[in-house]
């Protein structure tokens, strides 16, 4: 099978292409396989592509002359099941509102972790969702019974498997024991290294790397229709996540970029009531991957800080318009240990994503960045970070 794997949509990716590619063309298909890679990337793209390239679909890849299936995607295929995780609140329904919109566009954020709303697009409640073992056994393990309806192989897709709880991975464990030839896994996971070594060893790995700056952007630009300017602004703003930048505001990151300067200044002034404010009004006003967003610009900021600092070349600025604030900070901060506040970031990104109050996060960042900013260590180890709640009692 000679196809030019998922060149009607995916971005990026050469190399998993190509080892997709070459499965597809020696076939030589396995019975599981596993995607990995940070959120963004296109996992679950890449795993819907390569389900319908085993059924014969022609849509994310265009299969010309290989093409077997009349189908028009992944979603009206009957040998082809897509599984996420859901929060015990979830019904059938919930669900299958959220694979339509998968359909529709394969780097659509469907999952109740990120999005918790569909209709709520700033809400920044964190849902938990998981596999379940009564999910697990009512309705995945019976699909792992059927036989191919007109497709190659009855596949089954199922996305951040990290999420599975340790029940449900031990009954997941005894189905890839007993390989069948008409039944594929597709895995996806954010977290390999969280997965059972058992359930890993069992799977061929996909690894997708993470987007360059130049991928976002020309993805932006020749699927999204974005104008160039705002799509060169996004991607440096992406940190190689595109599926959520591409819902980002370029009028509201600017905006919250003006803020980034304030919670510097706030930071080293520490101003506790002002500080506190300005992080619940974030929490208040973004989803998970708008909190993302703010830590990516405030990086983005700090580079700038490091870049002038090294070079004094303006043209290498990323926030040009902020030239005049990047002057006055590194003129009277000479000491402030900015590579140290990069990596302080780093560690939030994370916590984002854990369920940890994004306030909190942001607090203690700023008290972090208070002494770092003096050329200091932080005031409080991070052995003791419990210390730093009580200056922040409202």
């Amino acid at each position: 099978m000679n196809i030019s794997f998922g060149n009607n949509r995916l971005i990026g990716q050469k190399r998993a292409k190509k080892q997709i590619e070459r499965m597809l063309s020696s076939e030589r298909v396995g019975h599981a396989y596993l995607i990995s890679g940070t959120s963004g990337v296109g996992k679950t793209a890449f795993a819907l592509a390569f389900a319908e390239a085993m059924n014969g679909i022609s849509n994310i890849s265009d299969l010309g002359s290989q093409t077997s299936s009349k189908k028009s995607s992944w979603f009206s295929h009957p040998d082809i099941h897509v599984f996420i995780p859901k929060p015990t609140s979830a019904n059938t329904e919930a669900v299958r509102e959220r694979l339509e919109l998968l359909a529709k566009d394969p780097y659509e954020i469907i999952n109740f972790s990120q999005r918790p709303s569909l209709h709520e697009d700033s809400s920044s409640k964190n849902l938990q969702a998981f596999y379940p073992i009564d999910y697990f056994r009512d309705e995945i393990r019976p699909i792992a019974k059927l036989r191919p309806n007109e497709g190659e192989r009855v596949i089954v897709i199922m996305t951040q498997v990290e999420t599975m709880r340790k029940e449900t991975e031990n009954a997941f464990l005894k189905l890839l024991e007993e390989p069948s030839d008409r039944l594929m896994f597709i895995l996806t996971t954010e977290s390999i290294d969280s997965l059972l070594p058992t359930i890993t060893s069992r799977c061929q790995h996909i690894p997708l790397g993470t987007l360059t700056q130049a991928e976002v952007e020309q993805g932006l630009i020749e699927v999204d229709n974005i104008d160039p300017v705002d799509a060169a602004y996004l991607a440096r703003v992406a940190n190689g996540n595109y599926a959520a930048t591409r819902f980002f505001d370029v009028g509201s990151l600017k905006r919250n970029r003006e803020e980034i300067v304030d919670f510097l200044r706030l930071s080293f002034s520490q101003d506790a009531s002002a500080l506190s404010k300005l992080s619940q009004d974030w929490q208040s006003s973004n989803n998970i991957e708008g909190m993302i967003a703010i830590t990516n610009l405030l990086e983005m900021y700090i580079r700038d800080l490091i870049v002038y600092k090294e070079t004094e070349n303006e043209k290498l600025i990323t926030n040009v318009d902020q030239l005049s604030s990047i002057k006055k900070f590194i003129t009277s901060l000479k000491d402030a240990e900015l590579e140290k506040m990069l990596l302080h970031i780093d560690e939030c990104r994370p916590m984002l994503r854990q369920n940890v109050s994004p306030k909190l996060i942001f607090v203690v960042l700023s008290l972090r960045f208070s002494a770092l900013m003096r050329g200091l260590d932080p005031y409080i180890s991070e052995t003791e970070q419990w210390k730093h709640l009580p200056a922040f009692v409202e």
